[in-house]
């Protein structure tokens, strides 16, 4: 049977653990009443403390009796044992907070510690009282605006459709009456346009009017101005944010929505763009935004029901443990005062959920309840256990495949004959790119593993869809099956050749491999895990256009993933570069790496991830306006010229360059061990409670922390090999790059887990657990 200690660890909410009743703290309180209750040890003379020494021969009477008289005149309540004081809260006057504090008025052998057991618990008690009401206040409040919101939304609608039948049922008589004008020479003032600038003018007052009803925001309303066409002029703000994420958590954005609405465009310009001032697509637009925002709403207020059941049992598990190591019956009366509390009492959540429910059926399913609830509750995705055997199978076909490959190599002597140097310079490339691949898909699966079990939600974090958002079983699955192809295709590649088959033939495998893949990658099919696909695609998009793109969490998490693959990005250029150049019918490898071009792409390739990264950081300085965050910039322009110059040093071995490296590798590398283990990890923090560390930790034993320092700065200087050069020949030099890469890889796998730690421990400490959808119509009291 589970303790129930770890059946709460296990469901609660993690970014709200803090706020949960302290169940460990109340359960050791509880132990030391059970030591205390323990007899003292006996002594050395057992006789003269024998129970029925000195007693006298009428004392069972005596007990008889009083146990008798106990039952007589003793009331069959249990007497109260706690006293509610109410005072007024220092911030708001009118906010009237219930503070519990218990005074015993039956004495216990224990009175010291049991006394220190219900101090704790009324500390508990008001934190979780006290945390319930804020979040109810929260989400309340959240409900009445999304319904002001869908007021306006519901105006809008019904004006855009009366203005269209109205449209249709007047556009032959405006038509006819145009013709009439045109015949009679009316001039720029002629009835014709007036009444056409009447008619605007009165559509517009139309939408005025609506929108002012809901609340929206006007400015300079009170002093309606006119342009010299004698159109209404005015600056209103409907807001479409950035971000429209949509069902798969990454965000269907586009730049024609990252700049607001303006009224001009609505009113002054009705004509513009060849539609309605007030569009479809625009309405659109608002009702996604709004739909999601109940979602956020509806999950919100089904995780502080959680909370509240999870915390009325923890009371009532921990006082009946009471009860039964005091020998009293004083769960009760405290009972009856929890279940009056506010966590409990409250039907608010409850009735708000039931109106969410109403209001997103009627609006956003058509009335399908079945349709809504998929919305509201989505199906979580369950464990398969074939998916399990599948990693398990390819697993052992890809060691399998790896030892043959081995063996083949080496009686081949593709890794120690030099005849064999066109392998190395233009299949081996290839094959690396797949390889690195799969071991980043395999570090990632492993990071989902370790933040599935630490309870860190990074769904949440990422924004992902938890019915479609990738589980570590998958991870592993898309890794082992990648990683076996690619042995197996290399396997054939060195079986072909030995069996004597044509050259132009055999080299083809890569390529033919790598067709596949990008075939698999934009399949349009529901197969072969097409949400991940598509989120994955639209994030190397939104990546590669940083500049014009609100930049999300997911966002510069992947783009840190590319600036530790840029080998990966080289052996592209090799590869795109080997079969554009048909390489594989002509055997010379140096048509590639002698050409100017190839060369110089070499810079920009090495340059690109820091430089996407870098304005990732300029867009999030100039939406947040943090300076951290140029701060940061920082860190990718002085690694992006230490590439550059070690590039060139490759290139020209001479003193100064050498001096150039050391120079700017050192200043990238002291840069980046700061903000590894600052900014991204949190790290050491002098005045922690854990020496060098930080306060909070998610991993128990502190020794991984430090163990894991170590790692990353001993795996951060990796740069040291390519001034010592550890090379013999030229396949073992190939063959040190490709470790050097992959310990790169490891390093970021490893550095991952630690970062989305840190960002989850900064969600717990601001209790952030639903995210804040924003919404597309400005409120009066908007400070913007």
């Amino acid at each position: 049977m589970v303790k129930f200690s770890k059946e709460l660890e296990a469901q609660l909410i993690p970014e709200w653990k803090e706020a949960f009743v302290n169940y460990c703290l109340l359960k050791k309180q509880i132990k030391k009443i059970k030591i205390s209750r323990k007899p003292k040890p006996a002594s050395l003379y057992p006789i003269a403390h024998h129970p029925y020494c000195g007693l006298s021969l009428f004392q069972p009477v005596r007990n008889l009796a009083r146990t008798f008289s106990d039952k007589l005149f003793s009331s069959s309540e249990t007497p109260e044992i706690l006293e509610v004081r109410r005072r007024k809260s220092s911030e708001n006057g009118d906010d009237v907070e219930e503070i519990y504090q218990t005074e015993l008025v039956q004495l216990f052998s224990e009175e010291d510690e049991v006394k220190v057991f219900f101090a704790r618990l009324d500390e508990e008690l008001n934190k979780v009282n006290q945390f319930h009401k804020s979040k109810e206040t929260e989400f309340v409040g959240r409900g009445e605006n999304l319904k002001k919101q869908l007021d306006i939304l519901a105006e809008l609608k019904q004006i855009l459709s009366d203005r269209k039948k109205r449209n249709l049922s007047g556009s032959n008589s405006h038509r006819s009456f145009n013709s009439s004008a045109r015949n009679s020479d009316f001039s720029a003032g002629s009835p014709g346009e007036l009444s056409e600038t009447q008619s605007e003018t009165s559509r517009t007052d139309e939408i005025i009017e609506a929108l002012e009803r809901n609340g929206v925001n006007f400015i300079n309303s009170a002093t309606r101005t006119k342009t010299k066409g004698g159109k209404p002029k005015m600056s209103l703000r409907v807001d479409i944010p950035d971000a429209v994420a949509g069902a798969d958590g990454g965000g269907a954005r586009s730049i024609a929505t990252a700049t607001s609405v303006l009224w001009e465009e609505l009113v002054n310009n009705p004509r513009s763009g060849g539609g309605d001032f007030i569009t479809r697509k625009k309405i659109q637009c608002a009702e996604k935004m709004i739909r999601k925002a109940f979602v956020e709403l509806y999950r919100g207020l089904g995780l502080l029901k959680t909370y509240s059941s999870l915390n009325m049992i923890a009371f009532t598990k921990i006082l009946k443990k009471f009860d039964k190591v005091s020998g009293q019956q004083a769960s009760s009366s405290y009972l009856k005062v929890v279940k009056r509390s506010q966590f409990t009492s409250s039907d608010k959540v409850v009735r708000l959920m039931d109106e969410v429910e109403s209001i997103f059926t009627k609006h956003f399913a058509n009335s399908d309840r079945k349709k809504a609830m998929k919305f509201l509750r989505p199906h979580q995705q369950k464990d398969s256990h074939m998916v399990t055997f599948f990693v398990g199978l390819f697993t052992g076909c890809f060691v399998s495949l790896f030892s043959i490959y081995i063996i083949l190599a080496h009686l081949s002597g593709i890794f120690t004959s030099g005849a064999q140097v066109s392998y190395m310079e233009t299949v081996y490339p290839v094959f690396s790119v797949f390889a690195l691949l799969s071991l980043h898909m395999f570090m990632y699966g492993c990071n989902l593993f370790m933040w599935k079990s630490t309870r860190i939600n990074y769904t949440f974090i990422f924004e992902f869809s938890p019915t479609t958002a990738l589980r570590y079983r998958d991870a592993f699955l898309m890794g082992t099956t990648f990683m076996t192809a690619v042995v197996g295709a290399m396997v054939i590649h060195l079986i072909l050749r030995a069996a004597g088959f044509s050259a132009n033939q055999v080299d083809t495998i890569p390529g033919v491999l790598l067709l596949i893949f990008i075939c698999v990658l934009i399949c349009p099919f529901d197969a072969f895990y097409r949400p991940t696909r598509f989120c994955f695609i639209r994030i190397l998009r939104n990546i590669v256009c940083s500049p014009f793109y609100k930049v999300l969490m997911v966002d510069f998490f992947m783009a840190d993933q590319l600036t530790s693959q840029i080998p990966l990005l080289r052996h592209l250029e090799s590869t795109a570069c080997y079969f554009m150049a048909q390489s594989f019918r002509t055997h010379e490898y140096n048509t590639c790496k002698n050409g100017r071009i190839y060369r110089e792409l070499a810079y920009l390739i090495s340059f690109s991830p820091f430089f996407w990264r870098a304005m990732q950081c300029i867009r999030r300085w100039w939406d947040e306006s943090n300076t951290d965050h140029l701060v940061n910039m920082g860190k990718y322009v002085s690694a992006m010229v230490a590439a550059g110059v070690r590039i060139t040093y490759a290139r020209e071995s001479t003193n100064l360059w050498l001096t150039s490296v050391l120079v700017s590798s050192v200043v990238a590398t002291l840069y980046q061990l700061y903000w590894d283990f600052v900014k991204d990890w949190g790290l050491l923090n002098p005045k922690s409670k854990n020496p060098w560390l930080r306060d909070d930790l998610v991993l128990k034993n502190k020794n991984f922390y430090y163990f894991s320092i170590a790692v990353n700065l001993v795996l951060r200087v990796a740069w040291i090999e390519t001034i010592v050069r550890f090379r013999v020949n030229h396949v073992q030099s190939h063959l040190l790059d490709f470790l050097l890469a992959s310990l790169e890889v490891i390093r970021r796998g490893h550095w991952n887990f630690y970062r989305v730690e840190n960002e989850h421990l900064n969600n717990v400490g601001h209790f952030r657990a639903v995210k804040t959808v924003p919404l597309p119509f400005r409120d009066m009291d908007s400070d913007d």
